[in-house]
């Protein structure tokens, strides 16, 4: 399951998607808006993006996921607009019957889903300053 949101993302309800009797394994990796990248301040992050794109892409990664890994669960979900400091901006929720599959398809789904998803974040910083950051780029 893949979703956009403008509402903060609900943790729990991603790991109980995910959660099975058939997996042993639950991964929850949550990126969240940090106060400092690099030696400036971030007030909060904005995201947006072209929705059916953005969906399409991410359906896409949770294909490949099932199809590399043999996964119970896999739930994918973006907030879109302002994210302020220390909430939510995705979560990838994936479940499997073994641990290194779960912690494998998980790690791979947000590098992946940061390289090729078309959905733009920008930070702004307490000086004022905006800078807008496009996919791929690691921070």
């Amino acid at each position: 399951m893949v979703r956009l949101t403008s509402q903060p993302i609900d943790e729990a309800a991603v790991i109980a998607a995910v959660r099975s009797p058939q997996a042993g394994a639950v991964v929850l990796f949550l990126g969240t808006t940090r106060e400092m990248t690099g030696d400036r301040r971030t007030l909060e992050l904005s995201y947006d993006c072209y929705a059916l794109m953005a969906e399409k892409k991410l359906a896409e990664l949770e294909a490949q996921a099932r199809a590399k890994w043999p996964l119970v669960g896999c739930v994918i979900v973006h907030r879109l607009g302002l994210v302020p400091l220390a909430e939510t901006s995705v979560a990838i929720g994936v479940s499997s019957p073994h641990r290194r599959a779960a912690l494998e398809a998980g790690g791979w789904l947000i590098d992946t889903l940061k390289e090729i998803v078309p959905i733009w974040k920008q930070e702004r910083y307490a000086d004022g300053a905006t800078e807008w950051v496009h996919p791929g780029i690691n921070r």
